[in-house]
């Protein structure tokens, strides 16, 4: 009895794993979609954790640089998963609206709690002011490359254009390519935001190399399968709750796929180590821009629904906007709780913009 204490003190994560055949239940039994759609939301943030908690314990066995290169692989796969499920059901906008959702999360949302929880409990702290200066060069170039396909689109035509989706490809394959240098020198040098340190040993589960990749290929199946639940159910609860899919996109989607990623960014800002809690942020921001973003765009041509990278005016201002703050406030090298907290009211205030707003 005290060893199940101990390990479910250690791993609250398990009280969630029961949504998952409850999710199973409703599908069988034909439940309103509400009541599926939310279950499969609860079901989906361990099946994430899990992939993240065994990709770091494969990066255990691999070293800390092979390591890095996983988990920039794998940091955003509940995500990229559930986007890949939405675009073969031809959901574009709320793909959309996710990849904005996400950057804004990790630069917003999981940098503001972070600066709250440490700035509570260490009072100002530093981290890496050199990386961190480094790291808002990256974002906006990331952000920027986003930005151009939609700015120069109103000048080439339609979205459905040819020479839209031509430039749409191009800008993806120009993305994929940084990322990719960007993996090699942190092969070499170890010194990139693309990969983030992985968690010491002690703060792992005690997993070998064979539960590890057990553990992972059962949650990636568990979130393909959540994946198709939840997506089915987005159109009749848009239609029932009366609230947009933009939002839901935006919004929910986001922090339901990164939610594990997003407490242990808060957990290492709690034991002081901000360097790596901001690094995790910035990391997963800019996986999202050069690796998922662009990956999509490719992998819905095979799907049969081209997805361009074209957003919407609203989504531009966002990003903008979370990408200048989240770099103006990051750029001294350090961190308050009051500076946690604009950036949590600057997400507040989205959010209750883009739930009112009819997109």
């Amino acid at each position: 009895m005290k060893a199940v204490k101990q390990f479910i003190a250690k791993n609250p994560i398990v009280f969630l794993l029961p949504f998952l055949p409850l999710t199973l239940a409703g599908e069988l039994l034909h439940w309103p979609p509400l009541a599926i759609f939310i279950l499969a939301c609860a079901a989906i943030i361990p099946m994430a954790a899990y992939i993240g908690k065994a990709t770091e314990s494969l990066a255990h066995f691999t070293g800390p640089r092979i390591g890095g290169l996983l988990n920039a692989t794998l940091g955003n796969a509940a995500e990229l998963i559930i986007t890949i499920v939405a675009i073969r059901a031809g959901l574009l906008e709320l793909v959309k609206a996710s990849i904005t959702g996400s950057i804004l999360g990790n630069l917003l949302l999981v940098m503001g709690l972070s600066f709250i929880v440490g700035g509570v409990r260490h009072g100002r702290q530093t981290f890496d002011k050199r990386g961190a200066s480094r790291n808002a060069i990256l974002l906006v170039l990331a952000v920027l490359a986003m930005l151009i396909p939609s700015l120069f689109s109103h000048s080439i035509g339609p979205e459905t254009s040819p020479k839209v989706e031509a430039l749409s490809l191009g800008v993806a394959a120009v993305m994929i390519v940084l990322y990719a240098l960007g993996l090699l020198d942190a092969a070499r040098s170890g010194d990139t935001p693309l990969t983030h340190e992985p968690v010491p040993p002690s703060a792992l589960p005690q997993w070998s190399l064979r539960t590890s990749i057990i553990v992972l290929v059962l949650a990636t199946t568990g979130i393909v399968w959540l994946s198709e639940a939840l997506v089915g159910a987005v159109e009749p609860v848009v239609a029932s709750l009366g609230i947009s899919e933009f939002f839901l996109g935006i919004i929910l989607i986001p922090i339901i796929g990164n939610v594990a990623e997003h407490l242990v960014a808060v957990q290492f800002a709690g034991q002081n180590k901000m360097t790596l809690s901001v690094e995790i942020a910035v990391s997963s921001s800019l996986q999202i821009a050069l690796l998922v973003a662009p990956l999509l765009v490719f992998l819905s041509l095979a799907l049969g629904h081209p997805l361009t990278l074209i957003f919407n005016t609203f989504e531009l201002l966002a990003l903008i906007a979370g990408v200048l703050i989240a770099a103006l406030v990051s750029a001294d090298g350090e961190s308050s709780w009051l500076e946690g907290a604009a950036l949590i009211g600057i997400y507040v205030i989205l959010g209750l913009a883009f739930f009112v707003l009819p997109v």
